[in-house]
């Protein structure tokens, strides 16, 4: 299969660290510098009187204290697990959001779907574990390319992890694409001297990807979460998505889900990172 970078491990480790160090920013730049000023990006949760939806949105999971924005420790993540419990906020999967799409009825209180980003060892080493203690279901969004290397899962953990069933038969992990390349999708657009060619650039991020996942996972891949949260929206990209295969979308975008009024192909997430507390996912919530 054709691969878009030839890197040895070294400039494996360099770009990684590269990528991480990007995202460290763009977050920072998005989230910091508002609340410097007095302002935020980040939406005012409306209080609501009836259910919402959050889809909760995880990276890296540590044992010790987070290090970075986008990690977030186990101890904070089993607190959020318990929060969900406590509050009586029922984890859902995307196929049940997408039946209440359709007009299916919406689980009494509020629901979360649980998701996580890039394909970290820690989901099978710390968040597996938690997961299954607390009996919860997540979506795990796989950076195709970067599986079975450095610090992130092999494709022998994903296998075990996606066809881990309960009692009863449900697989309580599922996984989505995260792009096969973790590159901005958008952004990118200008590079490309025609429509024609900048439609191939998605169609082979999103169609390797999902191939790859799908040759190690049971059933089809149908979940797409955009590389830094770029293109939220796009017509182009949802085009593609489809085009592909996949019926959702998760974008970065701030907020939670009014059952009335979801869009597939525009989900909305609470980035959890280091420094949020679970209470957030109640601000959301109208708790």
């Amino acid at each position: 299969m054709q691969e878009p970078f030839r890197l040895n491990g070294k400039a494996l480790f360099f770009k990684t660290l590269k990528l991480q160090f990007m995202k460290r920013i763009i977050l920072w730049l998005f989230l910091v510098l508002p609340a410097l000023s007095g302002c935020s990006d980040k939406p005012d949760p409306e209080p609501t009187g009836e259910g919402k939806i959050i889809v909760l949105m995880y990276h890296r999971i540590t044992e010790g204290e987070a290090t970075n924005l986008y990690e977030r420790s186990a101890a904070n993540l089993e607190n959020d697990l318990k929060y969900l419990k406590v509050n009586n906020i029922q984890v859902i999967s995307f196929d049940d959001l997408e039946k209440i799409a359709a007009g299916g009825k919406m689980p009494a209180g509020n629901c979360a779907i649980i998701t996580f980003d890039d394909g970290d060892s820690s989901w099978y080493t710390i968040v597996r574990p938690l997961l299954l203690k607390y009996r919860m279901k997540a979506t795990f969004f796989l950076w195709a390319y970067i599986i079975g290397k450095d610090s992130f899962l092999t494709w022998e953990e994903v296998q075990d992890m996606a066809h881990y069933s309960l009692p009863g038969g449900e697989r309580p992990f599922t996984f989505g694409s995260h792009s096969y390349s973790h590159t901005y999708l958008l952004q990118r657009k200008s590079g490309f001297a025609t429509g024609e060619e900048y439609n191939s650039f998605l169609d082979y991020e999103m169609r390797v990807s999902k191939e790859l996942i799908e040759e190690n996972v049971p059933g089809i891949v149908d979940v797409f979460s955009l590389p830094y949260g770029d293109g939220a929206g796009n017509t182009e990209i949802i085009q593609a998505a489809q085009r592909n295969g996949y019926r959702f979308i998760r974008t970065s975008v701030w907020g939670a889900i009014e059952p009335s009024e979801i869009d597939l192909y525009v989900i909305p997430s609470l980035p959890v990172l280091d420094s949020t507390e679970a209470e957030l996912i109640g601000e959301y919530l109208g708790i």
